[in-house]
């Protein structure tokens, strides 16, 4: 720019020192000058690259749910501790005390962000966790890893860390959007939390990782993007629980989300294998041929018809598992199977509210590998609901549940209970 000033000077000196040069044209010559490095100017401004900072790029987004199980219950003894803390009672013990109150079921925020053009992470710590003791409200990682991709779409990428194990489409899908209250026995026992720590290569096209997203963003219910191709390793111990043996579990998963006519239907198929082993689960008394690699196994089928307006879900697993019987007061690896179908519609009301009657049945026979004793279950349960979003930022569900589960362990041998109630859930997102 000194370079252009000084020129632009030397030329009005020779213009100036000209006789035949007038003053209005070197006055013009001046303008034109100082125009021209007004625009050098202005070019170098646009040429500027504003740096930028890996932490420009963190988002930060949440949800909390507020429960309350204690309206018209017909037998507190009825409860899924998998599922749900303050459903029926804190055990499966005859005198456990109701835990029928008011709880936080869930309160996550969750971190995450592109911090590299190859490189997405995400974090997401939850604030509700309850042990078994009945104190609640622990702080507890629950998702921490990031993606690395390949390519420039990213349609080729590694995770790495503790994230969702890629079986089941409900397990897949965020508490955040899923109607029902709690996840299915029959799939969800594969995993608890859904998560555990280990390596997951996804494929997907970026037009269909686009339609993943946009099926969860339009309220479609969708269970985010885990690519229609998965493969990994992982652990096998559940979440936040240190390796017991070294045998790692591998998973794979495939699932297409197609569009027929105004209709996206997404068949999908996933199967896992291991061992399992047991650290504290056994009680005093209860044996098993091998502690350290029981046999750990599944493969199961999903369809989903997302609701455009009526909706179908529908899944079910077989394999084998560790399984408490109570004859033996052993636990072995036997056979189980078990699934679900949901009916859901979604009515779309002025000012962006929604409103999603649902209906679902379950069913599941086989052993929770991570529950004492690896606790043997038979459900059959019927749920029928309404989810309503009056606005984004908050949802009220309302569910009527008629239970039926068989839970034995070697402190209850002989436990079916039956009964129904009422389940409401306050959500809020931000």
């Amino acid at each position: 720019m000194k370079k252009i000033l000084f020129a632009g000077l030397v030329v009005l000196s020779c213009m100036a020192n000209a006789q035949e040069v007038k003053k209005d044209e070197i006055a013009k010559e001046v303008v034109r000058v100082l125009d021209s490095i007004n625009k050098v100017k202005v070019a170098e401004e646009k040429t500027k690259v504003k740096k930028e900072h890996w932490y420009d790029n963190i988002g930060i987004r949440g949800y909390v749910q507020v429960r309350y199980n204690g309206l018209l219950s017909s037998n507190d003894k009825v409860s899924c501790d998998q599922c749900d803390k303050s459903w029926g009672t804190t055990s499966t013990a005859i005198d456990a005390k109701s835990n029928n109150g008011l709880f936080i079921r869930r309160a996550r925020i969750v971190f995450s962000g592109q911090v590299h053009p190859n490189v997405y992470v995400y974090i997401q710590p939850d604030f509700a966790s309850s042990p078994s003791t009945g104190i609640n409200n622990f702080a507890q990682i629950r998702d921490a890893y990031f993606d690395l991709s390949f390519d420039a779409k990213k349609e080729f990428r590694v995770r790495i860390g503790q994230s969702k194990v890629p079986f089941g489409f409900e397990n897949l899908q965020s508490s955040q959007n899923r109607l029902t209250l709690d996840r299915n026995d029959g799939l969800n026992s594969a995993v608890a939390n859904e998560r555990d720590l280990g390596v997951f290569f996804y494929w997907a096209p970026s037009k269909i990782r686009d339609r993943f997203a946009m099926l969860v963003k339009d309220g479609y219910k969708g269970s985010g993007d885990y690519g229609v191709f998965a493969f990994g390793a992982y652990n096998g111990q559940t979440a936040n629980k240190s390796e017991a043996n070294r045998n790692l579990h591998v998973v794979t998963r495939v699932s297409y989300p197609f569009e027929v006519g105004s209709q996206i239907i997404e068949p999908g198929i996933q199967a896992y294998t291991g061992k399992w082993a047991f650290t504290n689960e056994l009680s005093t008394g209860v044996t098993t041929p091998d502690k350290l690699y029981t046999i750990d196994q599944r493969v199961a089928a999903s369809f989903i018809l997302y609701p455009k307006p009526f909706g179908v879900q529908a899944e079910y697993n077989i394999g084998k598992g560790p399984r408490y019987d109570k004859l033996t007061n052993t636990v072995e690896s036997s056979d189980l199977e078990g699934g679900y179908v949901t009916l859901n519609y979604k009515w779309d009301l002025p000012k962006h509210q929604y409103i999603y009657p649902f209906a679902k049945f379950q069913y599941y026979d086989g052993g929770k590998k991570f529950e004492k004793d690896a606790r043997s279950y038979v459900v059959r349960d019927y749920e029928l609901g309404i989810e309503w979003q009056p606005i984004k930022a908050f949802e009220l569900v309302a569910e009527w549940v008629i239970a039926d589960r068989t839970f034995e362990d070697s402190a209850l041998p002989n436990n079916r209970q039956r009964g129904n109630l009422l389940r409401l859930q306050a959500q809020f997102n931000f």
